[in-house]
């Protein structure tokens, strides 16, 4: 019979101490995320099993990401996967990442997670595109959830915040700070996020006997989901902008001021998201906020009932966010002097 593997004999293989593998096994702070990762990938090779965790609990997931969404460390979808990791480990599962370059998306290579059964279930972070998604979903054998996005042609069940009444919370706010002539900044169709992002912008503007008009909806990527180096501002202002994101918020911002445009003395912007890295924005932008704690654990805990053939309520899991008032919107009425 094999010898059960214990934290020393982590411990001793990198050369840490046994309080160290205990924190980064049970999630605790104190080590740093490579080191985290490092730890609990060498305890699934090695075979080691907490000593109180039942059986049925004990798990492989994978995180599969397109590579654009994570190019940089500090993104919104790094963080959703570090709340994934911590939630994971919280269930006595473990994690393994799998990053979809766009040559092996466009090779329709499988990632190897997937491809040698590594895994127990799948969590597909942020979306892909369809033709992609269709072979990963046929390939994968095991349960599926999707993370931050929905597909109506390839159904799974779906963990999503609540983009619509999000960004319709935020056109309202503006509206109730005096603001009429709002616009929107988001690439539409270029993801499902973005598009009911606007619907809830549009919803709120037909409310309000504002019509939506065509130069005020503003992209900022392309169809690839890369971000455009500059966001091209309308000719006639609008005294407010929605953003589908706080990234775009913040590049927006650079543009207006690099254009002469105070915010918000001047010009009124929110985002969405309540996430973006300290530093980079000079303006702290009001947001509304996506509660990725409870994205996470609810994507962990529907995989887990999926595989143990558990009843659970199939479809789309919608995740009410957070409004954060900040100091990139101001009322209409203190910008007329």
């Amino acid at each position: 019979m094999a010898k059960a593997v214990k934290m020393k004999d982590i411990a001793d293989r990198l050369n840490v101490s046994t309080m160290t593998i205990s924190k980064a096994l049970s999630g605790k702070p104190g080590v740093s995320d490579s080191l985290r990762e490092r730890i609990r990938m060498l305890a699934m090779e090695m075979g080691y099993v907490s000593p109180g965790a039942p059986k049925d609990l004990y798990y492989t997931f994978g995180v599969i990401i397109e590579s654009h969404y994570i190019e940089k460390c500090d993104t919104f979808y790094w963080k959703l996967y570090q709340e994934i990791n911590m939630r994971a480990s919280r269930q006595n599962c473990f994690i393994l990442l799998g990053i979809v370059e766009d040559a092996s998306r466009e090779n329709l290579e499988i990632p190897k997670i997937v491809k040698e059964n590594k895994v127990d279930g799948l969590l597909i972070l942020g979306g892909m595109e369809r033709y992609y998604l269709e072979v990963l979903v046929a390939s994968a054998g095991v349960p599926i959830v999707y993370i931050d996005f929905y597909d109506e042609q390839i159904f799974e069940d779906s963990v999503i915040s609540n983009g619509f009444y999000g960004s319709y919370c935020m056109t309202n706010y503006l509206f109730d700070r005096g603001h009429r002539e709002i616009a929107f900044v988001g690439t539409l169709f270029s993801s499902k996020n973005i598009t009911d992002r606007f619907l809830g912008y549009e919803k709120s503007m037909l409310e309000h006997g504002e019509a939506v008009r065509e130069e005020w909806v503003i992209p900022d990527r392309d169809g690839e989901k890369n971000l455009y180096d500059i966001i091209v501002l309308p000719d006639q202002m609008p005294t407010a902008f929605v953003c589908n994101c706080d990234q775009t918020a913040c590049r927006l911002i650079g543009e207006l001021q690099r254009n002469g445009y105070d915010v918000p003395g001047d010009i009124s912007v929110v985002g969405y998201d309540d996430y973006l890295h300290p530093g980079l924005c000079n303006v702290e932008i009001t947001s509304y906020g996506v509660d990725m704690g409870q994205m996470a654990a609810l994507g962990i805990n529907l995989l887990i009932r999926k595989i143990q053939g558990k009843t659970y309520r199939k479809g789309f899991h919608i995740v009410e966010g957070y409004f954060v008032e900040r100091e990139s919107a101001a009322s209409r009425e203190t910008e007329i002097i």
